[in-house]
C-alpha cells in the first residue's frame, strides 16, 4: 500500500515514520495520533520495553493496522540500535525514506509536511531538525549539547552541522543502510551525533529545518548520566582520530567549498 507515496523525477519517493520506543507507554499514543494526521505509514520499534508498554504498542498497532506496523526487539539495545533495526525493516518493505521521530512528544510534529517537502526536493540528502528551544530546556542539557556541537565542528572541520543531537530527521534509507554497514555507529544516545558526522565525512548532503522542541515537565528521560556520557565521550574520541585520518580529504573539501563558492559569485 503506497500510503504517503510520491513519484519524483521518475523514481518513487515513499517515506514512512520511524518511532523508537522504550517505556513511553504514557506518551506514545498521543505522539502516534499526531503523526497519523499526515497520512504516512508508521513503524513503531519496541526497544525491549516493559510488558505495560509492550501491551500499549501492540494495541496501537492492531487498532491502526492498515497504517502502523510494530517491530519488537526482545532486549533493550538503545535508541541507535532501534533506529538501525527500523531502517533495515523499512528497506525490506520498499520505503525510500524514514522520518525519525522521538516517542516522548518533544518534537513539533506540525513540521512533518516541511520535512517531507524538503525530502522530495532533495531525495538523497539528510533532512535534519535544527532545534529552537523554549524555556523547558534545562541549562545543563543546553550546555551539554553545545559541548557536543563544538566537538562535531572540530571533527568535521566545518560548521555545516548546525545540530547533531536532534532526533527529528528524514533519512534516505538505502544510503544510510549502506553507510551503517561500514560504519556501524553507536547504539545508544551516541548514535544521532555519530551518524550525522559520518554522513558528512562521506560527502552526504544535509539540509537543516528549524523546529520547535519542548521538554515536557513530566517527560521520561532514558539518558543514563554516567553510561551515556561515557559513550558520548568515547564517540568524540574515535571521531577525532577518524578526523585525523581524513584530514587531507576534509581540508581539500573545505578549500573547494570556500574558493569554489567565491569563484561562483
Amino acid at each position: 500500500m503506497l500510503v504517503g507515496g510520491f513519484v519524483l523525477s521518475n523514481r518513487l519517493f515513499r517515506p514512512a515514520v520511524l518511532i523508537p520506543v522504550y517505556n513511553h507507554e504514557h506518551a506514545i499514543a498521543a505522539t502516534l495520533m499526531d503523526v497519523l494526521e499526515y497520512k504516512l505509514d508508521v513503524l513503531l520499534v519496541d526497544d525491549g520495553s516493559t510488558e505495560q508498554c509492550r501491551h500499549v504498542l501492540a494495541s496501537l498497532a492492531d487498532k491502526y493496522k492498515d497504517r502502523v506496523s510494530l517491530l519488537i526487539l526482545n532486549q533493550n539495545g538503545g535508541k541507535g540500535h532501534a533506529v538501525k533495526s527500523g531502517l533495515n525493516v523499512l528497506e525490506t518493505k520498499g520505503y525510500t525514506h524514514a522520518l525519525q521521530v522521538d516517542a516522548d512528544g518533544q518534537h513539533n510534529l506540525t513540521d512533518i509536511p516541511q520535512f517531507i517537502m524538503e525530502g522530495k526536493k532533495a531525495a538523497s540528502a539528510l533532512i535534519a531538525g535544527y532545534p529552537v528551544y523554549d524555556s523547558s530546556i534545562s541549562k545543563g542539557r543546553l550546555y551539554g549539547r553545545y559541548l557536543t556541537h563544538v566537538w562535531v565542528w572540530i571533527n568535521t572541520l566545518s560548521f555545516t552541522i548546525k545540530d547533531s543531537m536532534c532526533g527529528f530527521r528524514l533519512y534516505p534509507i538505502l544510503q544510510f543502510n549502506r553507510l551503517l554497514e561500514t560504519a556501524p555507529c553507536g547504539n545508544r544516545m551516541d548514535f544521532d551525533p555519530e551518524v550525522i558526522v559520518r554522513w558528512l565525512w562521506v560527502g552526504g548532503a544535509i539540509k537543516h529545518i528549524p523546529t520547535q522542541v519542548n521538554y515536557p515537565s513530566d517527560g521520561v528521560s532514558h539518558f543514563l548520566l554516567y553510561k551515556d556520557n561515557a559513550l558520548i565521550s568515547w564517540m568524540h574520541t574515535r571521531l577525532f582520530f577518524g578526523m585525523l585520518r581524513r584530514l587531507p580529504t576534509l581540508i581539500r573539501r573545505q578549500l573547494r567549498q570556500t574558493f569554489g563558492g567565491q569563484h561562483g559569485k
